[in-house]
């Protein structure tokens, strides 16, 4: 897999980390003591992407409001990287062609 391809799936994971958190934070919102978790994401270092880490969120019940903007923010970053991930394969197919 490219560099390209490997930060777009990266991305995707994380997306995808995010949208499980939110939905966990809505689950349980009712759940007496349980807490909001939210989803860190850090710079891969030398190689791209993006690295991800579930924490609690420091002393804060669950939003609604902030859960379906997360989740509409984490769902379009998927569309993004599945969108990159898409043209980094036809790219690579479209070299592929050339030298053929």
């Amino acid at each position: 897999m490219s560099a390209l391809g490997s930060i777009a799936f990266s991305g995707l994971q994380a997306a995808q980390t995010r949208l499980a958190v939110s939905a966990h934070n809505v689950a349980n919102m009712d759940t007496p003591g349980q807490a909001a978790q939210r989803v860190r994401e850090v710079a891969a270092g030398d190689l791209g992407g993006v690295s991800t880490q579930v924490v609690r969120a420091s002393g804060e019940g669950v939003s609604l409001e902030r859960e379906a903007l997360e989740q509409i923010t984490a769902s379009a970053a998927c569309r993004a990287n599945v969108f990159v991930l898409r043209m980094a394969q036809a790219t690579a197919g479209s070299v592929l062609d050339l030298l053929a």
